[in-house]
């Protein structure tokens, strides 16, 4: 996607962004792994209207809520989009080493759209679970998926530890979670996706996959103003007023949580830079997760700025890349483009 250059100047008449191009756009082939979640929402409504996106799926896991629900939300998510082919495969209900999930209800509602009053889906999850069928969509394309993974990464470390090969068949992974040198949110050390399951992302991050990452460092410069959703609550876009609505639970809880009078967007940020990785510079390097104790969850980048005397538990793994700053203006601008034209 290096070669796509889109603008928009994310006003409400649904022009969709301008590409420039030096040849044929490609295609990407995208599975969206997610626990929908407002912002997920957000993120998977603009991918739904990306043309150079193909989702082949999406795959569930707990995190802003339950598994179970979180599959709800996405077969809502398809049908909402007009989108009602795509699978939905249902993944794991709790972080690899078991036990009860924690839930972000109180940050996305008890339903993970603001509790705001939805009818059931019509339609029903794939048979396969998740990690099975991310298996075999990169078995079935080597080299052509790329994988978004927004929650939790309990399904990304199944597939890797359900088939060797998979690491090496996904083209990308796009991860959002950790808190590279800034805070965490759900405690100071960790972010939420990652504190989740701090063994599965341990896994995921050392799998040797090719893996962009970007965290709390980044998403919480990325913000909507009360303003912002003023004006896309006023846009006319099939698909607004249902963004709008959602927003305000998950703004409400912003203004308690961090004193903003507005949005972190974070899984959109995410979703930007699967497409548009120009809006981010990169530092590169080993990333380790710490498994245990009161920094559980915690994302750690080995630099490359000394060579150690002795090796060490970074010490032989595959470096991914972190986003390290953003284009605030251009990032802002392809988001709010692509959310007003709903």
């Amino acid at each position: 996607m290096d070669s796509v250059r889109a603008t928009s100047n994310g006003d409400c008449n649904g022009a969709a962004p301008t590409v420039l191009s030096n040849g044929p756009i490609p295609i990407q082939k995208v599975i969206i792994d997610t626990d929908p979640g407002i912002d997920d929402a957000m993120a998977i409504l603009m991918a739904f209207q990306t043309p150079d996106v193909d989702i082949l799926g999406l795959t569930t896991v707990f995190g802003n809520v339950t598994t179970k629900q979180a599959t709800n939300n996405a077969l809502l998510l398809c049908e909402i989009a007009g989108r009602p082919d795509v699978p939905v495969a249902e993944g794991s209900p709790e972080p690899l080493k078991g036990g009860l999930p924690r839930i972000a209800d109180f940050v996305h509602g008890t339903n993970g759209f603001g509790n705001l009053s939805l009818p059931p889906p019509k339609r029903n999850k794939i048979e396969k679970n998740a990690s099975e069928f991310m298996v075999e969509m990169a078995s079935k394309y080597p080299g052509e998926v790329s994988i978004l993974a927004l929650g939790p990464l309990t399904n990304l470390a199944l597939a890797v530890k359900r088939d060797s090969s998979f690491a090496k068949n996904v083209k990308r992974v796009v991860i959002l979670g950790g808190a590279f040198f800034a805070s965490g949110n759900v405690n100071p050390a960790a972010e939420a996706n990652i504190h989740g399951d701090p063994e599965a992302a341990d896994i995921v991050f050392t799998s040797g996959a090719n893996i962009d990452v970007v965290g709390l460092n980044i998403t919480t410069q990325v913000q909507f103003t009360d303003a912002d959703l003023s004006e896309l609550r006023q846009c006319s876009g099939k698909y607004t007023k249902f963004v709008g609505d959602i927003c305000q639970f998950y703004r409400d809880w912003h203004v308690k949580s961090d004193g903003v009078c507005g949005i972190f967007l974070h899984d959109p940020v995410s979703f930007a830079l699967l497409v548009r990785p120009d809006f981010f510079t990169f530092k590169t390097g080993v990333v380790r997760v710490e498994t245990q104790g009161i920094c559980a969850g915690h994302t750690l980048m080995d630099h490359g700025l000394k060579r150690w005397n002795t090796s060490n538990p970074w010490t032989g793994y595959s470096p991914v890349r972190v986003a390290w700053t953003v284009d605030l203006d251009g990032i802002l601008s392809f988001i709010k483009g692509l959310l007003m034209k709903l």
